[in-house]
Parts: structure tokens; sequence; C-alpha cells
């Protein structure tokens, strides 16, 4: 490429190698839901050391994803303006202020705003990784960094809700901000040390008249809106299920904080396992083959929640097994859904991401405000799940009306080749 690109100056991508960004993108990915899995084991104390409801313990996890999902929104742009790193950097500090803030909380108020605005600071990990292998890489090498992300990514939700069980019940609901205050310190260290900057910053992307042009037009596109929705019936029940599930598995089936955190390993299995299985078949297997056995694995989990959880009293299996199989379809949908979506923006990929996340996240919250109306847990998640996956469904039906033509989703003509590796 010739030295006067300004996209090279801006940034020496050929150091970055597939396996590098994946490893790294992940740990970003992992921000949220391990903020959101060493919590959820937590929310039971949580109740009877504030001396409130479960409904206001609840809030606290809806405000999280209420900073997250609307957050989203301005990260993504102030990349593309200044920058994938600096950005980071700064909302990550957001969020370990407000960890610190969540570990001193005197009343159950203040831990409210502490889980918005960490929920705020936290939002920079998905956007950021999404953008940083839309700007390095396309076709079946963003598929596949796509891939190793979300395999990196489902150790935190792995060891969140085990860590969490375990330090709740060794040391207390405290320790668990603890733990966040470290990942935050962790995660900045690694941006400063590891991390190079993949954008084109131009501070032009975010003035108002541009910014909402360029929402405006992703918008607009069906081709971007629909791949978000069906990711957004995905994530946004995996994000539902987390708001209730402990309150299923704990306070019905009678599972102890450190059985819960366990217990969640067998979901964290299924998944991991779906990632492997993706990646092994990803070259034999047709795009369109990987997406129908991505929605044959939600829409059958769908079904068998929807019954199983009205016929039979809720136990650790009838929950778990479903879900097992609803996170390996979304094993399947992610990688190729999110390359298709996101390839034909090269310009404004921060912007694209951020809405893309702002849809999954908003699934998230929306579940989570429903579930909270609905009282009993077990109704809202025989209920909320299945119309999140039939939503899935419905939307990569009428995608795969609009999809773009192959040459233009694997790739675009005017995204720079520019994904050497080491």
């Amino acid at each position: 490429m010739p030295d006067s690109s300004p996209r090279v100056k801006a940034s020496p991508l050929v150091i970055m190698s597939e396996r590098r960004v994946g490893i790294i993108g992940g740990f970003l990915s992992a921000i949220g839901p391990l903020a959101m899995s060493l919590y959820t084991p937590a929310m039971p104390d949580i109740v009877t050391a504030f001396g409130t409801t479960e409904s206001a313990v609840k809030l606290t996890l809806t405000a999280y994803f209420g900073g997250f999902c609307f957050a989203q929104l301005i990260c993504g742009p102030l990349s593309d303006g200044y920058g994938r790193k600096p950005i980071t950097i700064l909302f990550m500090s957001v969020y370990l202020a407000a960890s610190v803030l969540a570990l001193l909380a005197p009343t159950i108020e203040i831990m409210v705003l502490a889980r918005l605005l960490q929920g705020v600071g936290a939002a920079v990990g998905v956007t950021m990784s999404r953008a940083i292998v839309r700007d390095l890489f396309t076709s079946d090498k963003s598929a596949r960094v796509m891939n190793l992300i979300g395999i990196v990514l489902s150790v935190g939700p792995a060891i969140g809700p085990t860590l969490g069980g375990l330090t709740l019940e060794f040391f207390g609901w405290h320790a668990i901000f603890m733990v966040m205050i470290l990942q935050g310190i962790v995660v900045i260290t690694i941006m400063l040390l590891f991390v190079q900057e993949t954008g084109n910053p131009d501070p032009s992307r975010i003035r108002p008249k541009t910014l909402i042009k360029s929402y405006f037009s992703l918008l607009k596109t069906p081709h971007f809106l629909l791949a978000s929705l069906v990711l957004t019936g995905a994530t946004g029940a995996l994000y539902t299920s987390a708001t209730i599930m402990p309150f299923i598995l704990m306070s019905r089936v009678g599972l102890s904080p450190s059985q819960f955190g366990m217990g969640m390993l067998l979901q964290t299995a299924f998944y991991v396992s779906g990632g492997i299985i993706y990646r092994l078949m990803m070259h034999r297997l047709s795009v369109f083959q990987m997406f129908c056995i991505g929605l044959l694995c939600t829409c059958s989990a769908s079904i068998l929640l929807a019954v199983m959880l009205r016929v039979y009293e809720p136990s650790y299996l009838r929950v778990m097994l479903p879900m097992g199989l609803y996170v390996m379809g979304i094993a399947f949908l992610t990688p190729q859904m999110t390359t298709a979506a996101m390839a034909p923006f090269p310009q404004i990929a921060g912007s694209a991401s951020a809405l893309m996340g702002f849809f999954q996240m908003g699934g998230g919250l929306v579940g989570g405000i429903l579930s909270a109306s609905m009282g009993d847990p077990v109704i809202a998640m025989a209920t909320l799940l299945p119309l999140m996956g039939l939503l899935s469904l419905i939307s990569y039906i009428m995608w795969n009306r609009f999809k773009l033509p192959l040459s233009q989703t694997i790739e675009h003509p005017i995204t720079p080749k520019i994904s050497e590796q080491r």
C-alpha cells in the first residue's frame, strides 16, 4: 500500500494479527457480560442488605442495561472521530469510577446510579471490538475473528456467575465490586500496552448533522436493520434470561449462590461447543446452512422453554438445557450476521457497531423491564424468550429477501485490504 495512504499512517495494522485482535476483542466484549454475570448471584442478598424489594434490585440491572444500551450510541461515533484507543480508555475509566461508587453505595438509590454508570462505561467494550475487527478484516477473516471473539467472550459469562457466587459465599457481596474494580484496571492496562489505533480518526464524523445522517443511513438500509434485529432477538434473549434465572434457580429451585455459579458453566459449555463446531464447519457449509443451524437451535429452545416451564415445575435441567441449546444457536448466528451487516459501512464502522449493539442491548433492556413487570419469573422466561426467538426468525426471513449481493457483503469495494498479519 502506498505510504501516502492516510489510513496506513493512522494505524499500524500490519502487526495486529487475527489471533491478537480476537483475544483482545474477546476481553473487550466480555466487559459487559462479566459485569452483569458477576452481579446476578448477589441480587437476592442485596435485597436483604438494603432492606428493599426484588423489583428495586432488578432496577439496578435495568439501569445497567439502559446505560449500556444508550452509551453505545455515543462511544461508537466518538471512536470514529477521535480513535478507538482513547475512547476505550475514557469509557473504561468511567466504568472503574462507577465500580468504586457501587462498592461504597450506602443506599439502593446510589447503587442504581452506580450500575447505570457502570453500564455507560462497559458499553465501549463490545462496540470497540466489532469496530476494530471491521477496521482490519473483511470476509472469512472477519468471521473467523468474530468467532474467536465469541469463544473468548464466553469465558466471561462462564466464570462470572461462578466467581460471583464463590466471592459472595466467602467474602460477601461487596467483594464482587472489588473484582470489577480489578477488571477495569486490567482492561485499561491492556489498552495502554497492547492495543494500537486501528481507525482513521476524523472529528468531522461526530458533527451532529453528520452523525444523524450516518445513523439515518443505517436505519433506512434493510440489510443492516434486519440483521441487527436477528441479533436483537438472539442476544436480547440471553441478556433477558440473566435478569430472570437467579430468581428461578436460587429462589425457586433452591440453588445456593455457589451452586448457581457452577451451574451456569453448562450454558457456557454449550456456547463454546457451538463456537468450536462453527469454526470447524465454516469452510464446509454455506452461509445459509450455518444460519439455518443457528435458527434451528434458537427456535427449538424457544419451543422447549414455552412448553416445559408451563407444564412442569422448574428444575435446573428444565431451565439450563433449553438455554444451552439457545446459546449454541447464538454462536452460529453472531459471526456471519455481524460481518455481513457491517461490511458495507467501513467509514462509519464505530457508528454501525454502536447501533447494532444498541439494538441487542435494547432487547435485553426491554426484556428486563417486561420480566420485572410480569412478577412471576418462570412465566416471564416461558413467554419473553420464545417471543425473542420468534423475532429473530422473522427478521432473518425478511433479511434474506433484502440482503446485499455477496460481493458487497464479503468484500466491499471501498474497504482497504489491510488485514495482513504478522
